[in-house]
Formats: structure tokens, sequence, C-alpha cells
């Protein structure tokens, strides 16, 4: 039997034990239904193959070798992945557009006993709906964006709101990025993931209540906004950290110890800006990296790169602005500088 998805919070309410991706696994890595567990029929060379020999010979010498590969393969995950499934199992099997590879992994497990269902459409279908929340659908909730410079504590302050009846989206943790060009925190999603994540956490808003972000250029990292949230993001009130910069060189030298305690990709990173800036500055930072004097490199960056940057950027915004002015950005002082961010949300919408 196959569902029919009409909106992406359709999903959730159908209780699977599992979320079966049956596409090879290139597919899967670009993107994939949330909580999906990847079990290919045809590995990535085998879909290949059978591709090729459905254009060059025919679609059913095509079929004949797909089924005995999918029949193979179905074989390796029953007694391997699904070998412990008790008989109520009830899985959700997809492929691209739901075809073929999930129609015949489904049948297999079906005859098993196990209820299974099929997604109509596949993954296109999903896809589709993905497409229309961030390309199509104006963001549901008011936004106000969470402003401040460089160093500001945002993204932590950002996330203890949701503690205070605050609803957030946190883009950069979205696209697994902090934002700057020193903000790469592992591997980024691939462009469709990152829509897919920002897509259900759109569909889940609140419509009565705002929605704070945090300040981004268009793309973070890798990963650019989707229109319709940017759009509002443009548009929107903000409310703005405002924090000495001695306080937030202290910070980010905190926040930060993962890229310091990495000399080499350090100063790899600090040696991007030379386009941006006189020799003798990134010699200046280079050499305070070095000694490990991460707050006064933070302090120089800010000084001469990131500060200058941000103040053009906000320039370009002429939104309404409320500022909460703090002097201390150490952990335990987050808790209070969030609920004054929180009390100024709620002025402003």
């Amino acid at each position: 039997m196959a569902i029919t998805l009409t909106s992406l919070a359709d999903l959730a309410p159908h209780g699977f034990d599992d979320i079966i991706d049956v596409r090879a696994p290139l597919e899967f890595a670009e993107d994939h239904l949330p909580g999906a567990i990847s079990l290919p029929v045809l590995d990535d060379e085998e879909r290949a193959r059978v591709g090729t020999i459905y254009k060059q010979v025919s679609p059913f010498s095509a079929r004949k070798i797909g089924a005995a590969l999918v029949a193979k393969n179905a074989s390796i995950h029953l007694q391997g992945p699904l070998a412990d499934r008790p008989g109520g199992w009830r899985p959700l099997v997809y492929c691209w557009r739901g075809g073929q590879r999930s129609g015949s992994f489904a049948t297999i497990l079906s005859q098993i006993g196990w209820r299974v269902e099929t997604l109509a459409g596949g993954y296109k279908a999903w896809r589709g709906l993905v497409v229309r929340e961030v390309y199509d659908t104006p963001v549901r909730a008011p936004v106000v964006v969470l402003d401040g410079n460089t160093g500001s504590a945002k993204t932590e302050v950002l996330n203890l709101l949701p503690g205070l009846g605050v609803q957030v989206i946190d883009l950069e943790g979205l696209a697994r990025h902090r934002g700057s060009l020193f903000g790469a925190i592992g591997e980024q999603p691939s462009q469709k993931a990152f829509e897919g994540s920002l897509a259900l956490a759109l569909a889940a808003l609140d419509p009565s209540r705002p929605v704070v972000v945090e300040a981004e250029s268009s793309k973070i990292g890798n990963c650019r906004l989707p229109p319709e949230i940017w759009k509002a993001m443009v548009a929107a009130p903000r409310v703005a950290i405002a924090a000495p910069r001695v306080a937030r060189a202290e910070y980010l030298a905190r926040a930060y110890a993962d890229l310091t305690a990495d000399a080499d990709r350090l100063a790899a990173t600090v040696s991007m800006l030379k386009p941006l800036h006189p020799a003798e500055v990134i010699e200046d930072w280079l050499g305070l990296a070095a000694a490990g004097e991460f707050a006064a490199l933070a302090d120089g960056l800010m000084e001469r790169h990131y500060d200058p940057r941000y103040g053009k950027h906000r320039a370009r915004m002429a939104v309404p602005l409320a500022e909460v002015g703090v002097d201390d950005l150490r952990p335990e002082a987050l808790p209070a500088i969030a609920e004054a961010v929180a009390e100024a949300v709620r002025r402003l919408v």
C-alpha cells in the first residue's frame, strides 16, 4: 500500500518503526527523508550498470539483471540490519519516484508478513513538499532577527530562548556552520539536505508567535538561504546584543577553542584573508596565532575585518532596532542576556 503526503507534517503521525531509503548511497548522501536509514537495493555501481543496459541493450534485460541484484541485496539486508525486526514491525520504504526499487523491496518484506508501506511519488514527492515550503510559502510567523557584532554570543543566546517560551530557528545549526570564514563545524549538509531541515522547522512554526533567527548573510558557509526566509529576514525588526570588543574577543577565544586547538588549521584560515588585508597585518595575526594569543587575535580580526563589514551589512537593513547592552559574555551571564532579548522580542512584535 502506498501513502500520499500532502504536507511535511503528514509523515510523523503515521508512526512508522523505520523509514527505509532503498536508493543508491550517493542519492541518500545528498538528501533523504528525516530519520531514514539507507538500505540500497542497488549500489551506485549497480545502478549505473542497470541504467546503461536499459539504454544500450533493452529494458527487458535491464529489469532481469536489476531484479537479480535487488534480490541479492535484499537478502543481505534481511540477514544483516533487518535480522532482529519483530513480526509486528511496520516500515515505510521509498525510492526516487516510488517505483520499481521500493516496490520490489516492499513486496519481499510484505511476503515475510511485515506491514510495509511505500511512499507515493517517492523522494521526488517529498522534495516537492520541501520546495513548496522554502521557495513558495511566506514564513508563517513574524520574524525577528537577533543581531550584534561578531562575538556577541548570538548563537548561544538564541538557543536559550526556547526555554523562555520564544520559538527560534537555528540556521547555523541546520547549516552546521558558524557563518564566518572560521566557522566550519564538520561537514556541511548538501543544499537539498539543508533545505529539507529548514522546511521542517518552518512548517512547525506557530504563526501566532514570533520566531527569532540569527543575523546572517544570504549564505551560511556553502548553504544558501532560500528566498522566502531571506526576504523575511531583510524586512524583520532586529534585536542587537551590544557588547564591548574586549568581551567579544574573550568570548570568541572560548567559543572557537576547537579551531585554536589546531594550529595548522588556524594559520591556514587566517592566511585565506591575504587578498583582503596588507601583508603586515596578516603576519601580525599569524604571529598572534602562533603565540597562542587568541583573544588578541580575535580582537584584531574584529577591529580590521569583521566589525567594519558587519556595520556595512547592517546599514542596508532599514528596520526597527532594539538594543540589549551587556558588559559580560561569560557563560554565567548568558541566561540574563537571553531574558533581556526575549523581553525585547515581545516588545517589538
